[in-house]
This record gives structure tokens, sequence and C-alpha cells, in this order.
């Protein structure tokens, strides 16, 4: 990036945050703080073991130093600003849950655009909330839109706060549906049979709730589906399922047809035919509903996270907090446009030919000056893809 080009972004960096100061969040002194700044040269180099008190005051610091990038922390210190972790006196940490397009199994980053990737990861948010509410009962999250190709999601109960990294990484692997098995969800109970001397053990899926009740639903949305077909259609819907041939189908179609509420309570020993439909529907649960965050960042309790408010510097979109009630309508490429960067047109040097989409217009340009909305423009040269132009 030239130099005239970190010098303009510097500068609405820095109109941005007279404008819209972030807010500050909560315990506000007892987090550390860091920064990228917009320097020269490859890489990035991070400052960090900052406090608020440091940095004058957020606001200040922010339209002082107009960083490119800057983050806060999960952890809360009695000092943070001391050099070592051991000296800073960890006091907890909030749960801190981030979530990349460029992780996610659906996505390629070579041949998905940028608002399919962000589509794709909003999919992943809607499934992380879910199971943080649904199957954790937590109330007091923090939603945002990341600034760049993703969100996060801050936990910030007070039964998470002194969680270590091995409870974090046990929350991380329920998340992701790791290592998930029919057998791990099973329970048994004794059954007395007519005739039988000894009892005998009857399997099934809990259906009280968690990962039990999201398979169990997937049973019977299936069942609904098979019962629903004419016979020889339902048999080979039965058959794509591995380790099942027509004659164990028959078998699996005539049990949802004669016993249907014990196959929709969660019973799986209906038939010695119905573990490999059973086993399929675990693994069909775990893809469908499991989020594919980033391990890291929530086993980490002394991990820095983007400051809700600010800028992105690689793409000059704002971290957006977004309300739980409008995740689902929120647009990035349109609700993440600064404003400030709206209303007028720059002229920037574009290096590479792309297309990009805001407001739900799609926008080419070519090598060479090319005259765009400033929003655009900035977006470009944040991503290495043009220079402000000489004058």
């Amino acid at each position: 990036m030239e130099e005239r080009t970190r010098s303009y972004l510097r500068g609405r960096f820095r109109d941005f945050y007279r404008r819209e100061p972030p807010a500050d969040p909560p315990d506000v002194t007892a987090r550390e703080w860091g920064y990228i700044p917009w320097e020269s040269g490859p890489g990035t180099t991070m400052v960090r073991h900052r406090s608020v008190h440091d940095l004058g005051s957020l606001d200040s610091f922010l339209v002082r130093e107009r960083p490119r990038h800057v983050y806060f922390s999960a952890g809360h210190y009695a000092d943070p600003s001391a050099r070592t972790m051991d000296e800073k006196g960890w006091q907890g940490s909030d749960l801190v849950f981030d979530l990349d397009a460029d992780h996610l199994p659906s996505v390629d980053p070579g041949t998905d655009t940028y608002a399919e990737m962000l589509e794709a990861c909003k999919g992943a948010l809607m499934r992380l909330l879910d199971l943080l509410e649904t199957d954790f009962g937590f109330e007091d999250l923090t939603i945002t839109f990341s600034g760049g190709r993703g969100y996060h999601v801050h936990v910030r109960d007070q039964s998470v706060r002194n969680l270590d990294r091995e409870q974090r990484r046990e929350v991380v692997e329920y998340v992701r549906g790791s290592g998930l098995s029919l057998e791990s969800l099973l329970t048994e109970e004794p059954v007395s049979g007519r005739g039988r001397k000894t009892p005998a053990n009857r399997r099934s899926i809990p259906t009280a709730g968690g990962w039990g009740r999201r398979v169990v639903e997937h049973i019977q949305e299936l069942t609904d589906q098979l019962l629903a077909l004419e016979e020889p259609d339902a048999i080979d819907r039965l058959t794509e399922f591995d380790g099942i041939g027509e004659k164990n189908a028959t078998a699996v179609l005539s049990v949802l047809q004669e016993n249907t509420a014990a196959v929709e309570a969660g019973n799986v020993d209906v038939h010695p035919a119905f573990l490999p439909v059973a086993r399929a529907m675990v693994e069909e649960t775990v893809r469908a509903e499991s989020s594919p965050i980033d391990e890291p960042v929530t086993t980490d309790t002394h991990r820095l996270i983007r400051l809700p408010g600010s800028l992105h510097g690689g793409t000059g979109l704002k971290v957006v907090p977004i309300e739980r009630a409008a995740v689902p309508d929120f647009d990035p490429l349109s609700d993440a446009v600064p404003e400030p960067f709206r209303g007028h047109e720059i002229t920037v040097e574009v290096t590479e030919a792309t297309t990009v989409t805001f407001d739900g217009e799609s926008l080419s340009v070519s090598p060479g000056n090319e005259t765009v909305p400033e929003y655009a423009g900035i977006f470009l040269m944040t991503r290495g893809q043009a220079e402000k132009p000489t004058e």
C-alpha cells in the first residue's frame, strides 16, 4: 500500500471516529487493549498490553491514533497494562465465539464471492445462537458482524466468567458436535418382556433437550417424509443409507408404519435394521445444526477481539453490534457500510479487475482510474485492490 493511500485512510478513519465513537464495552477499565496502526512495510505490528487509562480515553485515542484495527480483551484483569499475563492478575473472561467464512466447510474462498461467503456465515451464526440459547440457556449475548468475513458472539453470563481452557474446549466440542455418535447419546432402561425370565434393556435417544432432542426431531422429519411417499419411493429413499439394502429398507418402513410413536419417541431398538438409519440421522443432524466456530478464540482466556463499533482495516466496514431480533435480516454489505463514507464519490487507481457488491448492487472495476462511491473505494484500497491516485 502506497503512503498516499495510507494517509487518506488514516484521515477518513479519524473522521469516522469523530462522528461515530464506539461505545465502551462492559468493565472497560479491566480490559487489555491492543491495536494495529497504519504502518508501511510487510506484516503487521500489534501494539498491546494497554489499559484504557494508557490510551487516555477510548474516544480521544481513536481520533488521535485512527488505528487500522482495534481490539479489547475477553479477559478481565486487576492490572490490564502489565507486560506479562501472570502480572496482569486474571479475574475471569467472557466466552467469545468467532465464525469466519473461510473456515466453513460449505465455502470455497477461491470460487465463492464475498457476498456468498457472508451469507453462508450468517447461516452458521443462526445455528450457533440457537445452540447457545436453547442448549446452554445463555441470555447475555453481544452479537457483532466482524467487519471482515464473519461474526463474533460475546457471552457475558456470570456462569462462564471463570471457565478454564479445558471447560471452554468442552463448550467448543459441543457446539461443533465433535465426536457425537449414536452410542454416545443412548440411554438404557430395563424392560420386562412377556415370557422373559430376566429384563431386557431398551435403548433410546433422550428427547428432553440437547443433541438428543435435535437428532430425534430429524428422525421425526424423516419419518413424516417416508410415510408421505409411495412405498417404492420410500424404500428407494431408505436404501440411500449405508448398510440398508432393499430387504432392510422394507423392514424399516414397516416399523415406521406400525410403530411410529416408538420411533418418534427415540426408541432405536424397534428393529435391528433401524440402527443404521439412526446413526445416519446423528451424522445428518451434526451437519445441519452444528456451528464450525474457531476453537482457539473460544478456549483462549486472554484473547483480544475486535471492538464493536470500530472499523475493520481490511475492508473499511464497521464492526456492527446487532440486536438479537435483527440478526435474520442483517445485511453486512449494506448495514455495515459506515454512514460517513456514503453520499459522495472518489477516484481510485484500481490495480486488479474485480466486482464488489453493496446495497444489493454489483460494481465491476477494471485496472486504471475509476470513480466509485467512497465506501467502495475504501473497501478496494483496504483490500489491496486499489491505491489513491496521485493528484
